[in-house]
């Protein structure tokens, strides 16, 4: 059976939207840190490959993801989000680019067809209830030969969240956002502390440490929230883009813990 549009945008707010609303509202700030995760999301694209191209942002939190391709020379980025705080700050931190277009919308809905170079949803499609119907709109957002680009949690390299913070997300997810937000400074705090310390080897708490106290408590609270929050494991990260649309699918690791997908519109 065919779903309506209340019912894919039903399934839209059945993941965190609101949650991850508070979120941004409170961590608005694009900070330069910012621009070095994202090159390693969208690897192996590079800044010359946004040069000139027509982007799209699915589910654009704040803009930081939409705002260094931009600065690479992107012709045209539409980033739609769907909590009006959200698209507020995305506005804001978008402002600046004459190219850039913000709005609300649904990542299940998106009328622009054969559109876009580049769509991309980084750090969402992992907290969707129906993340293969976002990366079908993602691909039919792109032109033919354009680039279809997520980044994932992976399975591999976080087999202790899984075990151990996931437990905690499950009443953390439904608790109110302004008290677990506090409470993140029992995990945040002992977290910076270690990787300031030890200046560990692994990829991701070897970044975390480069990080501020701040950086790392957003970090910990948005583990915290989501009331959806799959780690997938290599095959299953790939298989979001079969039978999508698309060819020359590769998967690349990140930091040890996470994936970006990438396929090509046939």
């Amino acid at each position: 059976m065919k779903k309506s549009r209340h019912d894919t945008l039903e399934a839209g707010k059945s993941g965190s939207t609101e949650r991850f609303g508070y979120e941004w509202d409170t961590y608005s700030d694009i900070i330069p840190e910012y621009e070095g995760q994202f090159l390693k999301w969208v690897y192996p694209l590079g800044k010359n490959d946004f040069k000139g191209k027509k982007i799209l942002d699915g589910g654009c939190g704040i803009g930081r993801n939409s705002f260094w391709p931009l600065k690479y020379g992107a012709k045209k980025a539409l980033a739609f989000d769907y909590d009006p705080r959200t698209v507020e700050a995305a506005k804001k931190n978008l402002s600046q680019f004459n190219e850039a277009k913000v709005r609300w919308g649904s990542i299940y809905e998106i009328p622009e067809k054969g559109q876009f170079d580049i769509s991309f949803s980084v750090g969402v499609i992992h907290h969707l209830a129906d993340p293969r119907k976002a990366v079908s709109e993602l691909a039919k957002a792109t032109k033919k030969g354009g680039k279809v680009l997520i980044w994932v949690y992976g399975y591999e390299g976080n087999e202790w969240i899984v075990r151990y913070i996931n437990p905690i997300r499950k009443i953390t997810s439904k608790l109110p956002l302004k008290f677990v937000h506090i409470l993140s400074y029992c995990l945040s705090i002992p977290l910076y502390s270690y990787v300031k310390l030890f200046s560990p080897k692994h990829p991701y708490l070897n970044q975390l440490s480069r990080f501020r106290l701040w950086h790392t408590h957003s970090i910990v609270f948005d583990q915290l929230i989501p009331r959806i929050a799959n780690y997938w494991k290599r095959d299953e990260a790939r298989g979001l883009f079969e039978n999508q649309g698309l060819k020359d699918i590769n998967v690349y690791r990140v930091n040890g813990n996470s994936w970006t997908v990438i396929g090509t519109k046939k």
